[in-house]
């Protein structure tokens, strides 16, 4: 399970005077870089919402496969599982409508989170029903949650707990512990979650999106030859992501500081 520490991370303190136009010139880097990975969060939520239902349905029909295949079987947790997937219908619909057009979405979050109309909300189904396929999924759905709403401790609990080989499931939610890890300044742990993300799974949308974003976190770690190896990946395998588009401009900016 991923883990977090507490706030309070403070920079090296500055020896010499000398040092102050170098200071200045990381937090201006540093800057750039959380700017950067700022905009590829607002990507992945753009393509979130303009795929929610082919990406729910997804979800859906493999929960619906794993729960088909228990009751074929008989097994003990067969009814236990139709239960779950039964009491999460109005969260998880919450959930998705909180990414459509005109909504409060942080509100309709919340009400996903916290439960309505007398149904369980998402940690209710992960606290009763967390061994089924229904409850993982909750773990998920609570995750990103928690994300959006900025409530970074909880996304990377949740986010930890849920589990999926899936091609794309898989590297978001790895992604998404990466980027909670970001704002909590836990910058090693960011990128050793970007890192799970890119093996996760090879394709054209999770690859370069968290491709980019270990390179980032790389670069201002301080680790330049790892960012360029990242970098360089973007432009050899993902020419025509969006990723890639100011590419040499991050190249150019790792080789100049090795």
């Amino acid at each position: 399970m991923a883990t977090y520490k507490k706030r309070g991370y403070k920079p090296k303190p500055i020896k010499e005077k000398g040092e102050k136009i170098e200071v200045l010139e990381q937090e201006s880097t540093t800057a750039e870089v959380f700017n950067t990975l700022d905009e590829g969060a607002n990507k992945a939520e753009d393509f979130v919402a303009r795929n929610q239902k082919g990406i729910f349905i997804i979800v859906g029909l493999a929960a619906l496969i794993v729960l088909g295949y228990l009751g074929y079987n008989k097994f003990i947790a067969g009814p236990k599982a139709k239960e779950a997937m039964n009491e999460m219908y109005t969260a998880q619909k919450n959930f998705e409508d909180a990414f459509g057009v005109g909504v409060n979405k942080d509100s309709l979050l919340q009400v996903a989170l916290d439960g309505s109309e007398g149904k369980l909300g998402l940690t209710d189904i992960v606290e009763q029903y967390g061994s089924t396929p229904a409850g993982n999924v909750a773990n998920y759905s609570a995750g990103m949650a928690y994300l959006n709403l900025k409530d970074y401790t909880n996304a990377v609990k949740y986010l930890g707990d849920f589990s999926s080989d899936d091609d794309v499931f898989g590297p978001l939610a790895k992604g998404g512990i990466g980027d909670a890890f970001v704002q909590l300044e836990q910058l090693s742990e960011a990128l050793d979650y970007y890192e799970q993300a890119i093996k996760a799974s090879t394709n054209g949308y999770t690859t370069p999106l968290f491709l980019l974003k270990a390179a980032n976190v790389a670069q201002t770690l301080g680790q330049s030859d790892k960012a360029l190896q990242y970098y360089k990946r973007i432009k050899s395998d993902y020419s025509e992501s969006d990723q890639a588009k100011n590419i040499e401009t991050f190249i150019g900016r790792a080789e100049a500081s090795k």
